[in-house]
């Protein structure tokens, strides 16, 4: 498996990933509704394009046998010298196999080689799975918030790492 930066060739695999992931971990969290709207908002074409080619964005994509099964999203700012990682997905076929691990970490790598000394991480509370796994990796809770995907509101938690 290989971690690389993406590419605006991986839109589409990386559109699918979401796809794949959000309709395998939401449906009890998020209405279809829910789904289908943040997918629309937040893995539009030109969204995921301005991720990989903004300057202080990071997207990195998981590939095995010339298959994308995974990408991680960061940003940071230089001046507040803080990092948000948001998100992190792994096709559900290929989960269980470290990737998702191998994506985080290699995000928070390159995020501390922007000088970044702290690093948000946000996941929907009723996501225990991926709570669970920001706290697998040191990272630790700071705070709630409601959000709104669509037109329901959720429940976020913020969590930080300082590595």
């Amino acid at each position: 498996m290989t971690i690389r930066e993406a590419t605006t060739d991986d839109i589409d695999d990386i559109q699918r990933v979401a796809q794949d992931s959000w309709t395998d971990d939401y449906p009890d969290i998020l209405s279809r509704e829910s789904i289908q709207e943040g997918l629309d908002e937040w893995y539009s074409a030109d969204r995921i394009e301005d991720s990989i080619i903004w300057s202080r964005a990071l997207m990195v994509v998981a590939e095995r046998d010339d298959e994308i099964v995974g990408f991680a999203h960061a940003t940071w700012d230089h001046d507040e010298q803080e990092g948000n990682i948001l998100r992190v997905y792994v096709a559900p076929d290929h989960r269980n196999e470290g990737l998702g691990g191998r994506l985080l970490e290699e995000t928070r790598d390159r995020l501390t080689d922007q000088d970044v000394e702290r690093i948000k991480a946000m996941v929907l509370e009723a996501n225990e799975p991926g709570n669970e796994f920001y706290r697998e990796f040191g990272f630790e809770q700071v705070s709630t918030e409601a959000i709104k995907i669509g037109g329901d509101s959720y429940t976020e938690c913020t969590y930080v790492l300082e590595p």
